[in-house]
């Protein structure tokens, strides 16, 4: 009896192992239209509430949908494509050191402070600012969960957003992310737009309140920018411009070539160098 007692208790695992490898298997299915998008969402979230995902996350993914206009900007990213004169006068580089410049000036203390924590100088932070955002004027107006659901489940880099979603979900259900939330194209979120796995990794507390927006609070969101380019390598005191010990971390905020030269040079300019 207790041969066959445990052969049936082995039997269960093993049924139970099975049917979870095949729900994981089901939602590693990528799809390059919307057509399978639902399927794949029912399935992920029955994986999400494996990985130990709360109600609340899971509630959220019930409310998704496929994000056409994601797809669409995913495939036409034009301006990395610029010479760097051209993707400077694209994206407003004058006006971004005119304004950064008055931005520093009417934020010396949280600067310095923020220079004091991270040894990372105003002119960089004001910089990535200024470029993804205009300084909070604009963070996005698409369905968070559903760009990095979308792009999860999209043959080009689904590994990648796969990861971006599991984070997410996390963020919502530790309540820094609300299920709702609205940003970026690719999910990127708040007032210097970082994906989900970023706001995990480097979110800080910039303003003392105990909590991290990174939407609400300019100070989390430049607190966390620092952090950031500290985790990618960031050394106290030293150049940022290519060829310095800094430009590695800057290089970490974005592959684009272009955009890592913008940052760097709007940046010294910000700085009075």
């Amino acid at each position: 009896m207790a041969f066959r007692a445990k052969s049936r208790f082995c039997a269960v695992v093993a049924a139970a192992l099975l049917s979870t490898a095949g729900i994981a298997q089901a939602a590693s299915q990528c799809g390059n239209n919307s057509a399978g998008f639902k399927e794949w969402i029912q399935d992920y979230k029955q994986v999400a509430q494996a990985q130990g995902r709360g109600s609340r996350a899971i509630r959220a993914l019930d409310g998704l949908s496929y994000a056409t206009k994601t797809i669409n900007a995913d495939r036409n990213q034009k301006s990395f494509k610029y010479s760097l004169d051209r993707f400077m006068q694209v994206r407003g580089a004058q006006t971004i050191i005119s304004r950064g410049r008055k931005f520093k000036a009417q934020n010396a203390a949280l600067f310095d402070r923020l220079e004091q924590r991270y040894g990372v100088p105003a002119g960089p932070l004001i910089a990535i600012w200024g470029m993804e955002t205009g300084f909070g004027s604009y963070m996005g107006n698409q369905n968070t969960l559903s760009a990095v659901a979308t792009l999860a489940y999209d043959c080009r880099r689904s590994d990648y957003f796969r990861n971006q979603l599991d984070a997410a979900l996390q963020l919502v259900d530790n309540g820094t992310l609300s299920p709702d939330a609205r940003g970026a194209m690719h999910g990127e979120i708040g007032q210097t737009q970082f994906l989900p796995v970023n706001v995990l990794r480097y979110g800080a507390d910039g303003d003392g309140n105990g909590r991290i927006d990174m939407v609400r609070s300019k100070a989390d969101a430049l607190a966390s920018t620092a952090n950031f380019l500290v985790g990618h390598g960031w050394r106290r005191g030293a150049g940022y411009q290519p060829g310095q010990a800094n430009f590695g971390a800057i290089q970490g905020w974005n592959a684009a070539s272009v955009y890592q030269q913008a940052i760097a040079i709007m940046g010294a300019k910000i700085d009075g160098e």
